[in-house]
């Protein structure tokens, strides 16, 4: 058994002129939403085999927050280029690439795109996803390379303003 969690990263500040997107840091709300997410995810009892995240700043600082919740090393968070400004497939491939010996991933990226990979792995349609939200998708395989709707499941999605 294989579970993904998808996240969008928090709300992005765009008050510095001069920043590349790449570069865009978090927000207050962000700031405040991103451990709000992690301590959603820790009154669920999960843990983190891995954690992945876009190169991007909002994406990184989104991560590192999360983990902390989750008394996940921030050291040990793998930031993967490929997932800042990822296709579906691109997203794909990267989910492919997981290393068999984590169970438990999560991922933090960016929308559209997010959204859309989310809907095509999992058998219930997912709503746009508003910064933060976390979608956890379980799948009956023991490798990533495996991952596919036919053997998903969807088990939650969830936003700060549910908690």
């Amino acid at each position: 058994m294989k579970t993904l969690y998808l996240m969008r990263h928090a709300k992005s500040s765009w008050s510095f002129d001069g920043l590349s997107d790449k570069q865009r840091p978090l927000n207050d709300r962000g700031r405040d939403d991103a451990p709000l997410m992690g301590q959603a995810l820790a009154k669920r009892a999960i843990t983190l085999d891995l954690l992945v995240a876009s190169p991007a700043v909002r994406a990184m600082s989104t991560a590192a927050l999360v983990a902390q919740e989750l008394e996940y090393p921030s050291d040990k968070i793998e930031v993967v280029e490929a997932i800042y400004e990822a296709t579906v497939p691109d997203l794909l491939a990267v989910v492919r690439a997981l290393p068999d010996a984590a169970d438990s991933v999560l991922l933090v990226g960016h929308n559209n795109t997010l959204t859309e990979f989310a809907n095509l792995l999992s058998p219930s349609e997912i709503p746009d996803m508003p910064t933060a939200a976390i979608v956890c998708l379980k799948f009956s395989t023991d490798s990533w390379k495996q991952v596919d709707r036919a053997n998903a499941e969807y088990y939650f999605f969830d936003k700060p303003k549910n908690q």
